[in-house]
């Protein structure tokens, strides 16, 4: 990889060690795809929750943190994905001391780094949302497809290690998804029918998803008319890289780099698929649970916007969870402060659920939180989660956030 004057003094250690592994590891991802060279970043984004870290990953974290603050400090903006644990209710959980403890470890190092901690898989809804054009490093999946698609900005997916390595140099290798020729469409579907409500939206998305099946393949949407709200486009996006490992969709006439089909396509547009009703009840009837008890309803991946918030205070007004079910309910921090300060959490919680602020479900030891608690039977109304947590030991379900709700206060689903 061409380096310039800055990267070799990083790369021979001049800048400290931190930065020197930095540049190092990203050298190694850029010559596995053939990265010409670096192109500088706004921002970074990590996943870094600890049930991913594990003991070797925090004692990695920590290493990095014991040098001096002049070389250890991120070079660029640097946020934070859910963590693994809600510090302020984590034993009700069934989640232990030493998971805790973790958790504490990485919390002071990656402060010690200089990343802000904002815990959250809906960063582009809170804080630093990144402009149409701008480069960043970002790691969860659906905050990468939604910066992509919806914003505009260029990211491929980027692991954990590769991400704090572009948070310290500021910088990541020029490939994928920084290139031009790979933001042209290569996949093409009509859709028939407009989704009403999020889960519709992220059925949609987790079939795209399936359809493409390749981080290199790029739908392009027509039939949509006018713009998706933003909590729409985030369950639509995240379910699409939950099924495909998607990280850039684009709809005709709605996303910024698709004013038309032509805009987005390199001669001839592809053939299209067409998607109707029978194909997204294809897709939602692997996850159909109608009579069924259930143990534990989920609202998480990703954590609930303010919007969000609010409908769910809403549908509980006047109710109160089943004595036998469990109702969790994820939320990044700055939505959870601000939905603390208008009563929305306060209505949530007098019913009974549980608000967990910058965790989310299934990256927070879901198994084991789900064998201390006697949990199989799962309910939500993402798309994204029920297809993860079948590898988990559940027996997960879909259904909408208005009949999410009637199952946890009646412990059946509807």
């Amino acid at each position: 990889m061409k380096l310039n004057d800055e990267e070799k003094a990083m790369l021979a250690g001049e800048t400290g060690e931190p930065r020197r592994w930095a540049v190092e590891h990203m050298m190694e991802v850029g010559r596995m795809f053939d990265a010409a060279d670096f192109v500088p970043v706004a921002q970074a984004h990590m996943m870094a929750d600890t049930e991913s870290l594990g003991e070797a990953g925090v004692a990695f974290l920590e290493g990095l943190a014991a040098h001096p603050e002049t070389e250890r400090r991120v070079a660029v903006p640097m946020l934070t994905d859910p963590r693994g644990v809600d510090l302020s209710h984590y034993r009700p959980l069934g989640q232990t001391e030493e998971m805790a403890d973790l958790e504490r470890r990485t919390i002071a190092a990656c402060t010690a780094l200089g990343i802000l901690m904002t815990d959250s898989c809906v960063t582009y809804q809170t804080i630093m949302p990144p402009v149409r054009g701008e480069h960043v490093a970002y790691g969860d999946t659906g905050v990468v497809i939604y910066c992509n698609s919806v914003l505009g900005a260029r990211s491929n997916f980027e692991g954990g290690p590769s991400a704090l390595a572009a948070g310290l140099t500021g910088r990541t290798p020029r490939y994928g998804l920084h290139l031009d020729r790979n933001r042209r469409a290569t996949r093409r579907f009509i859709v028939s029918e407009r989704p009403e409500g999020l889960t519709d939206w992220g059925v949609l998305g987790g079939l795209i998803g399936r359809l493409c099946g390749s981080y290199w393949e790029v739908p392009v949407l027509e039939g949509i008319e006018g713009a998706p709200t933003s909590d729409e486009m985030k369950h639509f996006g995240a379910a699409m890289a939950s099924f495909g490992s998607t990280p850039l969709f684009h709809i005709a006439g709605v996303t910024p780099e698709a004013p038309d089909l032509e805009s987005v396509c390199d001669g001839p547009p592809p053939e299209p698929v067409e998607i109707g009703r029978e194909d997204l009840e294809g897709l939602r009837g692997n996850f159909g649970a109608s009579g069924d008890e259930v143990d534990v309803v989920v609202f998480a991946a990703p954590q609930l916007s303010h919007v969000e918030m609010a409908r769910v205070a809403d549908l509980l007004e006047d109710c109160h969870v089943h004595e036998r079910t469990a109702l969790i309910v994820c939320t990044s921090p700055t939505v959870a402060a601000d939905c603390e300060r208008l009563g929305i959490v306060g209505r949530i919680e007098a019913a009974g659920a549980v608000v967990l602020r910058g965790t989310c479900f299934y990256n927070q030891y879901a198994r084991e939180i789900g064998e201390a608690n006697g949990w199989t039977r799962l309910l939500s109304n993402s798309v994204k989660i029920v297809n993860i947590l079948g590898g988990y030991g559940y027996r997960p379900a879909l259904a909408s956030m208005e009949d999410c709700v009637t199952a946890a206060v009646t412990g059946r689903v509807p």
